[in-house]
């Protein structure tokens, strides 16, 4: 009778190692490699995103400030502030205005009504006998100056008297009268006067002065 001996022992075999090692080192030297590339790049990936966050908070700032002047400008309040100015200016230049008119008014800038006033008064009162050769309103009618020739120096006072009556002569008084004989060689003077003075009796010339002044004097 045989018998069968299994030699075969597991123990006696010769085993791999998967896991030597220089496989363990390789492993880890990839996984440094790789770990430091995707740090790299996360790092360059966030400093970009920084750079776009700090570009997007100036633009922000500067929208910002532009959107508070913009609103201060055009705010109600400053358009309401504007209006309360232009409506005072306008006041102000309407008080002066009126303070002028009311001034020119009182007559305390002197003579507002210009000359023709007088030389309608002058024209009005016409005496016969009595012309005028001229006039002279200085400044505010403070001086006043007549010249003329008379025949009878006696017309003097009725004239006076009755230009006295006009209106704008009112307030105004004649203080200085001057009288003389024409000259002789005078032709111009002698052609103004009337036909009846100068073919007739022989008249004199006045000057009347409601104030003294240089031609007074002369």
């Amino acid at each position: 009778m045989s018998q069968q001996i299994n030699l075969f022992n597991p123990v006696f075999m010769k085993r791999r190692k998967y896991f030597s090692l220089l496989a363990m080192l390789q492993a880890l030297g990839m996984i440094i490699v790789g770990s430091s590339l995707f740090y790299g790049y996360a790092v360059y990936q966030v400093g970009q995103l920084k750079k776009q966050s700090e570009e997007s908070t100036k633009r922000f700032n500067a929208e910002q400030v532009r959107l508070a002047r913009y609103a201060a400008e055009f705010s109600p309040q400053q358009a309401n502030q504007t209006l309360q100015d232009e409506v005072r200016r306008l006041e102000k230049q309407a008080a002066d205005e009126a303070e002028l008119v009311e001034t020119i008014k009182s007559g305390a800038v002197g003579n507002t009504t210009g000359y023709s006033e007088y030389m309608r008064a002058f024209a009005r009162q016409v005496v016969k006998g009595l012309w005028l050769t001229g006039f002279k309103v200085t400044g505010d009618a403070a001086q006043i100056s007549l010249t003329g020739g008379v025949v009878n120096p006696e017309l003097l006072p009725a004239y006076i008297q009755r230009l006295g009556k006009e209106s704008v002569m009112r307030g105004k008084a004649f203080t200085t009268l001057q009288m003389q004989q024409p000259a002789a060689k005078a032709g111009s003077a002698t052609t103004a006067a009337p036909a009846s003075a100068s073919s007739g009796p022989r008249y004199v010339e006045f000057t009347l002065h409601s104030s003294p002044d240089s031609e007074a004097k002369k």
